[in-house]
């Protein structure tokens, strides 16, 4: 059963200086869930994080917070309600992370923002979240871009808000503190309860992380759907205007165009062994072909972004006598033939024998930095 929306969009309209950039801008966030826009950049992501957040007034429609307009809420009920993380870096002068994590409490220690033991206790908490206790008595400004992260949201998390905006969360952190803060999301919104919108640009991180998402794209929204509905080769293309093949929607990576020509190696793989060979032929400009592989293995969707020819099976069949003699034609015009797979059963056996003619004609090589072996 779909949950009650904690925030909604009706018919927004985004922009600047009165004029509308994005138009028909209809979104809607549960508590428990990670909502994600994704899109090219300049599509309008941020302009629609920041018209929710009320830094940018909005050209037309209506900002919902559990079922109330946004302008009905006092402001200091919505800084409890949410929080908010920007792309712009924050430089706060003098100040501790601790003092930094502490601000989350403003809205809810009165005027003069007088931190009683229980809001220590919360930033305590919060800090202890986001793994960064130890960053307490450091100096905001001379720690790394993943710390400041995690100190933001730390920041966030003291609000105790029951959702939290996020613009391009990610964007300056290495793989480790990518993982980091989507882990401590998700544990937020599994946890706590909390709803999550926000921006990403990493597709296979927010294929991993994502309830739902929303395809930002010619200043409207383009498609909504589930990370399944979404992460298509067709959607991609369509929403990047990447060229048709690049995308891998079983791995959501986006892969170079293949080398162009007439193939000059055959790469015998299947199970993932041929991928870095894939990989590494195209990084050296050799059109390649591939085969036999089946059209579930894992070495397909890689080989058929990246090879000039893939010659394939249908998924749990035996390779028949008919596929082995136009894979053993293709062999013959490359002239070069590496074998990546070690070990060969039943429905992959005719491999098996192509490797044989291929090493009784002398044409197996192995694949080297520079050249061939």
């Amino acid at each position: 059963m779909k949950k009650q929306s904690y925030l909604s969009t009706e018919n927004l309209a985004a922009g600047y200086d009165g004029k509308a950039w994005i138009r028909e801008i209809s979104i809607h966030a549960s508590r428990g869930e990670i909502v994600t826009l994704i899109g090219p950049n300049g599509a309008g992501k941020s302009t629609i994080l920041k018209s929710i957040a009320g830094q940018l007034k909005p050209v037309g429609g209506v900002v919902s917070l559990d079922g109330r307009p946004r302008e009905q809420w006092p402001e200091t009920e919505i800084a409890r309600r949410m929080a908010v993380m920007m792309t712009e870096r924050t430089q706060p002068e003098l100040m501790t992370c601790f003092d930094v994590a502490a601000m989350g409490r403003y809205p809810h220690t009165g005027r003069f923002g007088t931190l009683s033991e229980a809001d220590r206790k919360v930033v305590w908490h919060a800090l202890d979240m986001v793994h960064a206790k130890e960053l307490a008595d450091r100096d905001f400004s001379r720690i790394s871009d993943g710390q400041r992260q995690r100190i933001l949201l730390a920041r966030a998390i003291c609000q105790q808000p029951q959702i939290i905006l996020l613009d391009e969360p990610t964007s300056f952190l290495d793989i480790r503190h990518k993982m980091e803060l989507l882990t401590i999301l998700k544990t937020l919104v599994r946890e706590k309860q909390v709803a999550v919108l926000m921006s990403m640009h990493e597709l296979d991180l927010a294929q991993k992380v994502s309830d739902y998402i929303v395809c930002v794209g010619e200043n409207k929204i383009w498609k909504c759907g589930t990370p399944e509905e979404i992460f298509t080769e067709t959607c991609m293309e369509e929403l990047f205007g990447i060229p048709g093949g690049s995308y891998c929607a079983e791995y959501g990576s986006v892969e170079l165009p293949a080398a162009a020509g007439t193939p000059e190696v055959f790469v015998i793989g299947g199970n993932g062994s041929g991928i870095p060979v894939y990989r590494q032929l195209q990084r050296q400009g050799i059109p390649f072909a591939a085969g036999v592989l089946h059209e579930n293995d894992l070495d397909y969707p890689v080989a058929k972004a990246l090879a000039v020819q893939v010659v394939s099976e249908q998924p749990y069949e035996v390779i028949r006598e008919e596929t082995y003699e136009e894979a053993l034609r293709v062999m013959k015009v490359c002239g070069k033939v590496i074998l990546c797979v070690q070990e060969f059963g039943s429905g992959n056996r005719k491999n098996k024998e192509l490797a044989q003619w291929a090493e009784q004609n002398r044409m197996l090589v192995s694949p080297a930095v520079n050249g061939w072996e």
